[in-house]
C-alpha cells in the first residue's frame, strides 16, 4: 500500500509547476507504479474528488463539521481559532495554520500508523454510507478518526479534498494524457474511453489492468449515463451558417436535459450532472416506457414543464419538481413535465455516437412518433432560420439549437458543430462561492451571493459578480440550507461554499473591475433560475467572459485598453 504522504507531495509538486508536460510527468510516473486497488483513489483525488461520478451517495462534510473536528483535535476554543482561520487562503491553509500554532491532540495508538491511499478512500466510503439518524455525529467520529491518522501536511490536503478546494492546476484533460502516457496508450483512445465511461478513475484502472485492448473494448453501457454533448453560444444566425452552411435547426426548449435509459421494461432518467432523478420523475419515466416499450435504448432528450393548456413553463417550475423530494405524486399533478426527444445513443446492442446526427435524428423519427420529438428543419439561409426561430419563440421556447448534419454524438464536448441561438444576449450559468448574511427583512437568511466562472486553464473559480435578486422567500430559505451544508468557512457574516450550486444568471453589461481577482464585474446581475441540472464544471469560462466583454465594443466606443 502507498503512503497517502506520497500523494500529498505529488500534489505539491504539481501545484509548484507551471508546465504541463511536466504535470503530465509528475502524474503519469506516480499512476505507472500505484498498485491497482489505488488508482482510482489517486485519480479522484487530485481531481479534488471523493466519490466517482454517478456515485449518487454524498459525503456532507461542510464547515460545520470540519470546525467540530479542529476544535477536538486542537483543544481551542472557537474565537481562537476564527482568528486564525480568518487569515487563511482557505480551509485547508486554515486546519494546516491551526494544527501549527495550537498543535494536535491526536488519537494515541499502540504503534505509529502512517495514512495509506487506501485506507482515506475507506474513510471516504464510510462517511459517505452513513444514514439515519445518528448520522451526523456518526460522520463527525468518523473525521475525527481520519484527520487523527494525518499530520499537518496531510490534513491541509484531505480539508481542502472534502471542500473541493484543491486548487492544484491539474484538470481532467490533463489527467488523460498522464493516463495515456503512464500505460503507453494513445491519448484518443483515453479520452473516448472517459467519455463513453464518464469516470476517468476507472479508465485509468482499466488502462492501468489491460492496456489498449481494456480501453478499445469499453462501451455504452444501458443505465451507466454519459456525460451530454454540449452545445456553443452564437452571436447570430449568420455566424452559424457560415460556421455550418447547411445545418439541421431544432427548438431550444427550457426544461432539464435528460439521458434516458431502458431495458428489459425498466427505465432510469439521468441528468447532465448524471444524477439519477428516476424517482422524481415518474410521469416522464412512463411517457419513455409508452415510445420504447421494451426495448434497450439509451436516448437524449428534454423534459419540460406544462400549463393545463400543454404550453411551456419557465425552467423554474422544473426545477422545483426537481428538488421534491416527497409527495412526488401531487408534485407531478401541480406540476406535469413532457418528454421531448432530440437523439438516439444505443439502440438493442448497437453504439450510435460515430453515426452522423442526419442518420441518428432519422433513426429516432422511424422509431418515434412525431409528437415526442424536438422539432427540427434543415435549413440553409438566414430567411429561413429567421422563420423557423420565430417559430420557436411564437411558441414559448428559448430558441435554436443548429447541428452539424454529419457530426457524431461527442460526449462531454462544446465544440463547433452544435451551436445555441437565442433571439437577445444569452445568460450566464454561474456558480456561487460565497454568500453574506442579509440586511432587513432577509437577515435571516444567506442571500448576497458571489458569482464566479471558471478558468478553463486550471479550474480554479474567480468571482464576477454579486447580486441578492431573483429568489423568492421559499428559494432564500431552500439556497440558505443548501449553502450552510456547502460551507467551509463561516466568520458571522461572510461565508465561503465549495462550489456545487449553478445559477443562471441575467445582466445588463459586463465591466471592467478591480474589485474582483477576475478583473471583471457584472452591472445588474439578478439570478433567472437555479440550474439543479448542471455541473460547476459546466458553468461559464472566464476565458469566455473575457471574449463577452470585447464582443460588446464591436458597435460602441472604447475607452482605455
Amino acid at each position: 500500500m502507498t503512503d497517502f504522504k506520497e500523494l500529498v507531495e505529488l500534489a505539491k509538486k504539481i501545484s509548484m509547476t507551471s508546465s504541463r508536460n511536466e504535470k503530465i510527468d509528475l502524474v503519469s510516473a506516480f499512476l505507472k507504479n500505484l498498485p491497482e486497488d489505488e488508482v482510482r483513489y489517486a485519480v479522484l483525488f487530485l481531481l479534488g474528488k471523493t466519490l466517482p461520478p454517478g456515485d449518487e451517495r454524498r459525503l456532507d462534510v461542510n464547515w460545520r463539521a470540519l470546525l467540530s473536528v479542529l476544535k477536538r483535535m486542537t483543544g481551542a476554543d472557537g474565537e481562537r481559532l476564527y482568528d486564525v482561520l480568518v487569515q487563511a487562503v482557505d480551509i485547508g491553509d486554515g486546519f494546516k495554520k491551526a494544527l501549527e500554532k495550537f498543535g494536535s491532540k491526536r488519537q494515541s495508538f499502540l504503534f505509529e500508523q502512517k495514512l495509506t491511499i487506501k485506507e482515506v478512500g475507506s474513510y471516504y466510503d464510510k462517511i459517505a454510507s452513513s444514514r439515519g439518524a445518528k448520522s451526523r455525529k456518526l460522520k463527525e467520529e468518523l473525521l475525527f478518526s481520519l484527520f487523527s491518522l494525518a499530520d499537518t501536511d496531510e490534513a491541509e490536503f484531505l480539508a481542502r479534498n472534502l471542500t473541493g478546494e484543491m486548487r492544484i492546476g491539474l484538470h481532467e484533460g490533463l489527467m488523460e494524457d498522464a493516463i495515456a502516457k503512464a500505460f503507453q496508450i494513445p491519448a484518443r483512445l483515453v479520452r473516448r474511453a472517459v467519455m463513453l465511461s464518464g469516470d476517468i478513475s476507472v479508465v485509468a484502472l482499466k488502462a492501468k489492468k489491460g492496456g489498449v485492448k481494456a480501453l478499445d473494448n469499453i462501451r455504452i453501457e444501458v443505465f451507466r449515463p454519459l456525460k451530454p454533448m454540449l452545445a456553443t453560444d452564437a452571436d447570430s444566425i449568420e455566424e452559424v451558417l457560415k460556421e455550418l452552411k447547411r445545418a439541421s435547426f431544432e427548438y431550444k426548449l427550457d426544461g432539464i436535459r435528460l439521458q434516458m435509459h431502458a431495458k428489459n421494461g425498466k427505465v432510469r432518467a439521468f441528468t447532465r450532472r448524471l444524477s439519477d432523478v428516476t424517482e422524481s420523475l415518474p410521469d416522464v419515466v412512463d411517457q419513455f416506457s409508452e415510445i420504447f416499450g421494451n426495448k434497450e435504448v439509451v436516448a437524449d432528450g428534454e423534459a419540460i414543464a406544462v400549463s393545463p393548456e400543454g404550453k411551456p413553463l419557465p425552467f423554474q417550475f422544473v426545477s422545483r419538481r426537481l428538488r421534491r423530494k416527497s409527495d412526488i405524486a401531487r408534485s407531478v399533478k401541480e406540476i406535469p413535465l413532457r418528454l421531448f426527444l432530440f437523439d438516439i445513443l444505443h439502440i438493442d446492442g448497437r453504439m450510435l455516437i460515430d453515426e452522423p446526427y442526419s442518420k441518428r435524428r432519422k433513426l429516432l423519427e422511424d422509431l418515434v412518433d412525431n409528437e415526442w420529438l424536438v422539432p427540427a428543419r434543415v435549413c440553409e439561409s438566414e430567411e429561413e432560420v429567421k422563420s423557423f426561430l420565430q417559430d420557436a419563440l411564437d411558441k414559448g421556447h428559448e430558441g435554436l439549437i443548429a447541428k452539424k448534419l454529419d457530426s457524431a454524438y461527442t460526449p462531454g464536448v462544446r465544440g463547433k458543430n452544435w451551436f445555441k441561438i437565442k433571439p437577445v444576449l444569452a445568460t450566464l450559468d454561474l456558480v456561487i462561492v460565497a454568500a453574506e448574511r442579509g440586511y432587513g427583512r432577509r437577515h435571516k437568511w444567506l442571500s448576497d451571493y458571489y458569482l464566479a466562472a471558471r478558468d478553463e486553464e486550471t479550474g480554479t473559480f474567480f468571482v464576477v459578480g454579486k447580486t441578492f435578486k431573483g429568489l423568492t422567500d421559499q428559494e432564500f430559505e431552500m439556497m440558505t440550507q443548501r449553502l450552510k451544508e456547502l460551507a467551509y468557512y463561516d466568520d458571522g457574516h461572510l461565508v465561503k461554499v465549495r462550489p456545487s450550486i449553478v445559477v443562471e444568471v441575467a445582466f445588463n453589461e459586463i465591466q471592467k473591475s478591480p474589485k474582483y481577482e477576475s478583473g471583471l464585474a457584472l452591472r445588474f446581475a439578478r439570478i433567472v433560475s437555479i440550474r439543479e441540472d448542471k455541473t460547476p464544471e459546466e458553468a461559464e469560462t472566464l476565458q469566455n467572459l473575457r471574449k463577452l466583454y470585447e464582443k460588446q465594443f464591436l458597435h460602441k466606443g472604447k475607452i482605455g485598453k
